[in-house]
């Protein structure tokens, strides 16, 4: 019902904003690998509310229980629970949404799909939702560094007209992770830092542009025709919330190109390996990765909930204005940072799973 996502690694996400808690059941981790919840725990620690000054100022600590599949710090191969328990709620901040609608935000098409919804923060349309992606996502990350050294790294490119200079192929993780914004350009992030800051104390809200690279994909991961690498990566990315755009390689930028200009001419390196002069195809060509770096780009919209007045109607279509309570990230890409990582980590390791159960069985 839309609640799994994977193939032979499976993860349902469960839970609502201001529920008793979120969390995650992982089916087809192998057994033996070695994980705990303190592990888990770091990449938590990066998509957390309340984490600086430019992010929403609900206080989470996020701690996470695992409940199963986990015996003596070792996958069992068994089903994997982990879950967070909501501490910091404040439901009567969305006691005006119980008839009101947000604009751009799910209250008017949950109502309409379901007939009921949890208009406390959002239910399960609130990126909470993401904390259990963001877990498995760490188990992911640890799968295929073990198994194949691949290395993903995610970063904000953009927000609104501020856009940072990085270079995909050499940022790291310390560069990423030495400011708040999460851009590894450093003048360019005190700008967007600012420019956050202002527009949350107007009580509005901007959007951008994460980018993220995996590195070291081996190659012949994806499956022609309707699970190509990269198709499930933008299914995997736009179904996080806010997000409104995805892009790989050149993206739309080469549309603007003949095909001279941009096909990526092959070559063998100096250990044999055929790789390609450029890489505009991103990574992946025919659905299927060719050993270079992965790259890609998601755009997310500004905030919907703000704190302006709008124009908005109620359950029963009566005209009135709201301006939101409650506590929302004025800009969700820092956040979004290590959700882009995870929903990449995600498909990047079932399709391993997938490749080495078709591929290397002979």
């Amino acid at each position: 019902m839309g609640n799994t996502f994977g193939h032979l690694f499976r993860v349902t996400t469960f839970g609502e904003s201001h529920g008793g808690g979120v969390g995650v059941i992982i089916d087809g981790c192998p057994p033996q690998l070695e994980i705990s919840a303190e592990e888990i725990q770091v990449e938590l620690d990066r998509r957390r509310p309340g984490q600086s000054k430019i992010t929403t100022p609900r206080k989470e600590a996020d701690k996470c229980e695992i409940l199963s599949g986990v015996f003596q710090g070792q996958t069992l191969g068994t089903p994997i629970s982990i879950t967070v328990k909501n501490k910091d709620t404040r439901p009567q901040d969305y006691s005006e949404m119980v008839q009101m609608y947000r604009p751009s935000h799910a209250d008017a098409t949950y109502d309409a799909k379901y007939g009921i919804r949890n208009y406390q923060g959002g239910g399960r349309s609130s990126a909470r939702e993401t904390i259990g992606r963001v877990a498995a996502g760490a188990i992911a990350k640890k799968i295929l560094h073990k198994v194949a050294g691949i290395e993903i790294v995610g970063y904000v490119k953009r927000i609104k007209d501020l856009e940072g200079e990085v270079d995909a192929e050499k940022v790291t993780l310390e560069q990423v992770e030495s400011n708040i914004v999460r851009c590894p350009d450093a003048e360019c992030a005190e700008r967007m830092i600012e420019l956050i800051e202002q527009t949350g104390r107007d009580g509005n809200s901007i959007g951008g542009v994460v980018e993220c690279v995996a590195r070291k994909v081996p190659k012949g991961l994806g499956e022609p025709v309707f699970d190509k690498l990269e198709a499930d990566i933008a299914k995997g990315v736009m179904s996080l919330p806010a997000s409104k755009g995805f892009e790989i390689g050149s993206g739309f930028a080469g549309t603007l190109l003949t095909g001279i200009e941009h096909n990526d001419e092959f070559y063998t390196d100096d250990e044999g390996n055929i790789r390609t002069v450029t890489n505009r195809s991103g990574g992946i060509q025919g659905g299927i990765s060719n050993g270079e770096n992965i790259i890609i780009r998601v755009a997310f919209k500004p905030t919907a909930t703000i704190r302006k007045e709008q124009n908005t109607v109620t359950k029963t279509g009566e005209a009135g204005v709201l301006a939101a309570k409650g506590r929302h990230d004025p800009c969700v890409l820092p956040r979004a940072v290590p959700m882009v990582e995870s929903m990449v980590a995600l498909v990047l390791c079932d399709h391993l799973l997938r490749f080495q159960g078709q591929c290397k069985v002979l």
